[in-house]
């Protein structure tokens, strides 16, 4: 792959660390999805894996999916891109735990969303902005109604930034300390996970998850359908993302 790498692998003793390298707002590109989707494939194959742990660096978990990709010439294979990732991600059946010290919005929020642990920090962000420029988060869209209920319909439509304390109420978040203590809480969970049994583990998660990931990649289907087929022939769709690129407020035509 050319050009600097974005995502770093490192892995000891059962803890496989995936660190998110592109500050300061861990922008996902399509290469940068490539390299992370990559990395979660590697971990899981090795059969010792006990748990993978999701991280960053920057002053960003990540901002979410380059929105200069959204543009009707590479939107399908930015989705392709990014789904193919989180579809990874829901499948792997390695207990995942996001550490989460920033903001975590857009394809940011939805990543953490399908890990299964969630340890943030006080000053941790959370949100689906996408409607405030026109679209909206398919995999979101596709999970949250399941993991968070019909709370989870709402930061959709509204596309409100959630504070961690917040996201923990809706179960999006498991565990928030403060900053201070993000790194040591977070090691404590890594470490008990890394001490219980590999097969184990992920026969527990693939028993638990079942459900979900039937219901996830059935409601994904719909939504990339929604998203490509006719939200982005919408006049709104396209002037959201001009807007946004443009730094300037959207003139809705409604249509």
């Amino acid at each position: 792959m050319s050009g600097p790498r974005t995502v770093e692998l490192q892995a000891e003793g059962g803890v496989a660390r995936i660190v998110l390298d592109r500050p300061p707002l861990n922008i996902l590109t399509i290469a940068m999805m490539g390299e992370l989707e990559a990395a979660i494939r590697q971990a899981a194959a090795d059969p010792t894996t006990r748990v993978i742990a999701l991280g960053a660096r920057g002053r960003a978990f990540s901002a979410g999916v380059d929105v200069a990709e959204h543009t009707p010439e590479l939107v399908e294979a930015m989705l392709a891109a990014f789904h193919g990732l989180c579809r990874t991600l829901a499948a792997t059946d390695v207990p995942t735990v996001a550490v989460v010290d920033g903001p975590a919005l857009g394809g940011g929020c939805e990543l953490v969303a399908l890990c299964d642990v969630v340890v943030a920090s006080d000053r941790a962000t959370f949100g689906q902005p996408e409607i405030r420029v026109g679209v909206f988060p398919p995999v979101a869209a596709a999970a949250f109604a399941f993991l968070l209920g019909k709370a989870g319909i709402a930061p959709l439509l509204l596309g409100e930034t959630l504070s961690a304390s917040r996201a923990q109420e809706l179960g999006l978040v498991t565990t928030v300390v403060p900053a201070s203590d993000l790194d040591a809480t977070a090691a404590r969970v890594i470490a008990h996970l890394a001490g219980l049994s590999a097969p184990v583990l992920r026969l527990t998660k693939r028993a638990a998850l079942a459900g979900f990931r039937r219901w996830f990649e059935d409601a994904l289907v719909v939504a990339e359908r929604i998203y490509v087929s006719d939200l982005m022939a919408t006049a709104d769709a396209r002037e959201g993302l001009r807007a946004f690129l443009e730094r300037r407020a959207p003139a809705w035509q409604h249509r």
